[in-house]
């Protein structure tokens, strides 16, 4: 089975390129990004991934318009066999230049759902460390991710009007491996599930930082990460795509205030540790909310990898202070974030999502609130 990619020198074993190297049926492959306003008022979240044993290529664009209303389309079709194929129906992402720039247009549909967007890098890509965790014998997450910080422009349509993306902050999120992805497979329950995950990228006036946890029930360390990267006025100023120049550090701490009754964070602050012994505190408060379910996170019917025939789609609209927080569709959410160290202030967001007992927080059972 080949495909274009296969006519350049980049085979890491001796099959096509097509074929994963890893057998694991929740391979994935996937484009992400997010984007929101200077003031935090509106976002947009878009998301692409081809799952090869599965047979699905997906797709998703989810926007917050000002006042917390949430419009969602996700569709999905049979994987194709050529990788260069990144279309669904009316959505599409287009790489123009390799790390630097993409499009994602999503056209004129009977949702009145659509955008024309182009993100443009404003640093290198950064490598995160490899992030593998398991449950018991079983390997249930192995995955690698790169992340681009970058500026957006363009337009975005909703049912309820029209609105022009004019240098919004946003990070794209490549990531590929081994996820938990598609219907619930058989066997013997795994017993109670145990999952704790913060997602910190920031964005400060000459740079950017980066925070990442995957917490036991304990609260001890099952992955985690801080980092720090120079930021440019353009992509062209950008001196390489190839270099990361991220600074490393030591490690990175957080803690987190929830809202009573949920586990929705209602302040953070996160502690990068220098590989020098320095200490750098991070003040975290939201400005906004942004359901994942709207790109398939955890979604009851149109989670990331199901199969829904040759192509459907699909649309929702959520209103925020209608849904309940401690539905299991509900929990993982991204907030934008008014971050402040001190001397400095910068935006970004804060990703959340906490599953089953986390003795930090005091949450005991698989769904409780903070109290």
């Amino acid at each position: 089975m080949l495909n274009k990619f296969d006519d350049y020198p980049i085979h890491q074993t001796p099959e096509p390129i097509a074929h994963p190297a890893d057998s694991d049926r929740n391979f994935y492959d996937r484009t992400w990004f997010n984007g929101y306003s200077a003031d935090g008022g509106q976002y947009f979240g878009i998301g692409m991934a081809i799952y090869p044993y599965r047979g699905v290529l997906d797709c998703a664009f989810s926007t917050v318009e000002r006042g917390g209303r949430q419009h969602a389309y996700i569709a999905s079709r049979s994987a194709p066999q050529e990788r260069t194929d990144m279309q669904v129906g009316p959505f599409r992402i287009e790489i123009i230049e390799p790390l630097r720039r993409s499009r994602v247009i999503l056209d004129d549909n009977e949702t009145g759902l659509a955008c024309d967007l182009t993100f443009s890098a404003r640093t290198s890509a950064i490598q995160e460390n490899r992030q593998t965790l398991w449950s018991g014998v079983r390997r249930i997450m192995d995955a690698t991710r790169m992340d681009v910080f970058g500026r957006w422009t363009g337009t975005v349509k909703t049912p309820d009007g029209e609105f022009e993306v004019d240098d919004w902050y946003g990070t794209k999120d490549r990531s590929w491996g081994v996820r938990g992805v598609g219907e619930p497979e058989g066997g013997k329950p795994s017993g109670g599930r145990v999952f704790f995950f913060l997602w910190a990228p920031l964005f400060w006036d000459d740079h950017v930082s980066h925070a990442i946890f995957f917490d036991g029930r304990r609260g001890e360390a099952l992955a985690r990460e801080g980092l720090i990267a120079p930021l440019y006025e353009s992509e062209h100023d950008i001196p390489s795509t190839l270099d990361d120049p991220a600074e490393r550090m030591a490690t990175a701490l957080h803690r987190v205030k929830y809202h009573q009754g949920t586990r929705l964070a209602s302040s953070a602050e996160i502690d990068l540790l220098g590989l020098d012994g320095s200490k750098r505190t991070i003040s975290l408060e939201p400005l906004l909310r942004f359901q994942m379910k709207g790109l398939g996170y955890n979604h009851p019917t149109w989670k990331q990898g199901m199969y829904h025939g040759e192509f459907a789609t699909h649309y929702e609209v959520y209103e925020p202070d209608q849904l309940d927080l401690l539905a299991p569709d509900n929990i993982h959410v991204q907030q934008v974030v008014r971050a402040t160290d001190g001397e400095r202030s910068g935006i970004g967001v804060l990703e959340q999502i906490v599953i089953g007992p986390y003795e930090p927080a005091g949450f005991k059972g698989a769904l409780d609130g903070a109290s």
